[in-house]
């Protein structure tokens, strides 16, 4: 296995020292203790569930200092410790086994391989024993945890008396006690009636957070999530996506507009100290869960329209983000929040220190970057995952309708309905129904699905126009294989930060839409402690220069991470691939070459139960129900290693006999190989500890699959009719050629020598595209076609 740690410090032996004292391990007279002593100081310190010398004797008497010396025996009559009996032991201690995980021989060989830090300093002396000790407490065990957190998990803070919080190599400590949580909702007060019922919507808000000392202030980790109080079924709103492509009008869809009058802020009739509402909900996030511990507090939100609060769902729109900042703005101390929906006692956050940060993924990642885009005061930085940063880039692209993954017939009108939980109140439901079926169909006018054009709609939901406003800084996280919420979000995002002058991370992992952090091979969880605990504490760890400033999992080999100073730049050198008959190749051709395909995807479709996974798989090794269906090409094999780092552009000359039509373009690694899976295995459930309350997450990791022929590398639409722009509709006259050149989703992709870089072109998608009924013959002029690949040396 391999263990990255990107959030491990460096420090010397003066602040180890320091930091020993100060997690209660060692005191000042250690420097002068002899080894023998400081080292059984710590062991029995190893072992915080036994209760008593004699069973934590017991318990180091398991351990092994070489193939021939126990450590009670090398306590009981002391000589020299080298390097190898000291990591022999360390390594016992992490929670490998040796002989099965390592060779007693040679253990750092083991260590080594495993990319787990350690000094090489043999024999050692009283100093060096006390920093690699620290050096010990920061690396990771086998499940995925410092051997501090898993010694706190144990029991190791439980007799901790010192100041809190408590900081260890630049990161929050588990000192606070989560068995007994305060668990309280407040209602806060949004600037906003989208339910037009003559008051300002009250926001139910839930706070979760450790009983800490009354002159203590603790920031929050705010996760602003539409699905907390529940969801609805929503399979009898879903569209038809059996439909032929429209044929488009020049003009621009009117939208319909409407204005309401703010009513103002509600009286307050007294305050108080207290909330009158125990919180029942679970938490819904497992870093949240980890930081509690740690001194952080856990709040979460529906907002507009979600059950026990007021508003209705409006998908992505400025009230949406408005209903999402109002939380911060209350726990910032700039807006009220009631104990009730009915007495008007105003309670204050007077728990927080006013110092935000947002967590989540998907539509709570959203959110986030809305929340940011505002420049809310309070909100210092943002850990946005598999984030929207466009809603027009979530559910079209290039003017077509084009579907999250696993989602075909979704739209906006349609999440809003999934997300508008008041409905499982049915008093409350029936105040707000009408006016939510008024949004509904406002939303279904908007988001136009009959064009597929960009409109004022897409541009209300598209948050980098705000982009200028953000001052938190910001973590993204994003899935290279993450077909529900397209990696062109984060792209696009990550350039536009480049503009703002903010601090910005980014990780990309080779899953699909999933959080990440509960895997053994990187410290994902320590990364954002130790980028919370400077952010939200201001512990001065230098969080912005120690973690990378981009951090990818490589997708050949498995357990590997790599730090980079960027991703996607957009001077990033170009390959430029030109299409033949037989092969993509570097040589630019000669003689005109012409290749005809057909849209006929539907009935093998049919006859395999609409499965978009099996036609995907169908499709790329072209089966036979599918060949006259696409144009392929590969590349010969290549010579050496291709880095793809970037957008993949591709130019196409085509013709169809239709008076609309569109392109998809697939990417294709070829060649046989074990290749990562795009959804991590399961290593132990319920094996990733969170804190010492006992709350767990499953421990996974991304595992190399049985070899495979192929793996997909990216894939694109577009409408013939948008060959210029997003909001442009030009005719298309059967039969005539027009050139499109439209970018891939971004990617980073690493292809192996000896494998072929392979490109199809084809018309509808059937897991993104709608689903023309009508069969289409396209024609293909090669000489205008062309595939240019951004690559790197990396």
């Amino acid at each position: 296995m391999k263990i990255n740690q990107f959030a491990q410090i460096d420090v010397d032996a003066e602040q180890a020292l320091t930091e020993l004292q100060n997690i209660g391990l060692f005191t000042p007279t250690a420097l002068t203790a002899d080894l023998r002593t400081n080292l059984a100081h710590f062991l029995h310190r190893c072992f915080p569930e036994a209760l008593t010398p004699s069973s934590q004797n017991e318990a180091i008497a398991n351990l092994l200092l070489d193939q021939t010396t126990t450590v009670s025996a090398f306590l009981a009559a002391p000589t020299t410790l080298t390097a190898v009996q000291f990591y022999n032991l360390a390594l016992q201690l992490l929670g490998f086994e040796a002989t099965t995980d390592f060779d007693l021989a040679d253990p750092l060989k083991f260590m080594r391989a495993s990319q787990l830090a350690f000094a090489d300093t043999s024999p050692l002396d009283n100093a060096t024993l006390l920093t690699d000790i620290y050096l010990l407490l920061t690396t990771h065990t086998k499940l995925g945890l410092t051997y501090l957190d898993d010694l706190a998990d144990r029991g190791f803070f439980a007799t901790y008396t010192g100041p809190r919080p408590l900081f260890f190599n630049g990161k929050a400590q588990a000192v606070f006690d989560t068995r007994h949580l305060i668990k309280e909702v407040v209602y806060v007060e949004a600037p906003l009636d989208t339910d037009h019922d003559g008051q300002r919507d009250l926001l139910a808000t839930t706070i979760i957070r450790p009983q800490v000392p009354a002159e203590l202030k603790i920031p929050a980790l705010y996760t602003a999530n539409p699905y907390f109080k529940g969801i609805n079924d929503v399979d009898d709103l879903l569209h038809n996506v059996d439909q032929e492509l429209a044929v488009k009008s020049a003009a621009d869809t009117p939208l319909p507009t409407s204005t309401t009058t703010l009513p103002k802020p509600r009286s307050v009739q007294g305050r108080a100290q207290q909330t009158e509402k125990i919180a029942t909900d679970n938490s819904s996030y497992a870093l949240n869960d980890y930081l509690l511990a740690r001194g952080f507090a856990s709040v979460y939100a529906g907002g507009i329209g979600t059950r026990d609060s007021d508003g209705i769902r409006t998908c992505g729109s400025v009230a949406e983000t408005t209903s999402t900042i109002a939380v911060i703005e209350w726990l910032n101390g700039k807006r009220r929040a009631f104990t009730n929906r009915t007495d008007n006692i105003e309670i204050k956050a007077t728990w927080c220190n006013g110092n935000v940060a947002m967590t989540g993924k998907s539509y709570l990642g959203t959110l986030a970057v809305a929340a940011a885009t505002t420049g809310v005061a309070g909100l210092k930085t943002i850990i946005a995952e598999a984030a929207i940063s466009s809603w027009y880039d979530y559910y079209r692209d290039n003017g077509l309708v084009v579907a999250p993954v696993d989602c075909q017939g979704e739209d906006t009108d349609v999440l809003a309905k999934l997300c508008l939980s008041r409905q499982k109140d049915a008093a409350d439901y029936a105040k707000v129904k009408a006016i939510f079926a008024d949004e509904l169909a406002q939303l279904q006018a908007g988001q136009d699905r009959t064009t597929g054009n960009y409109n004022a709609f897409w541009d209300e939901r598209n948050y980098r126009n705000q982009i200028a406003n953000v001052k938190a800084d910001i973590v993204l996280v994003h899935g290279l294989n993450d077909w529900n919420v397209k990696p062109r979000n984060v792209e696009k995002l990550w350039q536009a930060l480049k503009t703002t002058g903010v601090q910005r991370k980014l990780i990309l992992h080779q899953g699909q839409h999933i959080y990440i952090n509960n895997m053994p091979s990187l410290d994902f969880t320590d990364m954002m402690n130790l980028w919370l605990s400077y952010q939200l504490y201001g512990v001065a760890n230098n969080a912005p220069a120690v973690i990378p400033n981009v951090t990818i999992q490589d997708n050949l080999a498995a357990e590997t991470w790599r730090g980079y100073h960027d991703w996607a730049p957009v001077d990033r050198k170009r390959q430029l691939y030109h299409f033949t008959p037989t092969a993509l190749t570097l040589e630019e051709p000669t003689d005109a070459a012409f290749v005809t395909f057909k849209d006929d995807n539907r009935q093998p479709f049919e006859q395999n139960k609409r499965d978009e996974t099996r036609w995907l798989h169908d499709f790329i090794t072209a089966t036979p129900a599918y060949a006259a269906n696409q144009f392929r090409l590969k590349t010969a094999p290549l010579a050496q290693p291709l880095t793809i780092d970037g957008n993949v552009t591709v130019t196409l000359q085509a013709a169809v006999d239709q008076p609309t039509g569109l392109l998809s373009v697939l990417v294709v690694d070829y060649g046989q190989a074990q290749r990562l899976g795009a959804t991590p295995s399961m290593l132990e459930r319920k094996g990733y500890r969170l804190n010492p309350a006992g709350q767990t997450d499953d421990l996974v990791e991304f595992k190399l699959q049985a070899a495979t022929d192929y793996k997909l590398i990216t894939r694109g639409h577009i409408n013939l009719q948008n060959r210029q722009s997003n909001t442009t509709s030009l005719p298309v006259e059967p039969g005539s050629f027009y050139t499109v050149n439209f970018d891939l989703q971004p990617t980073y992709f690493r292809l192996a020598a000896g494998h072929q870089l392979g490109v199809i072109v084809y018309a509808s998608d059937m897991g993104m595209t709608l689903w023309p009924q009508t069969v289409a013959n396209y024609k293909l002029d090669l000489n205008a076609c062309q595939l240019s690949v951004p690559f790197t040396k990396h």
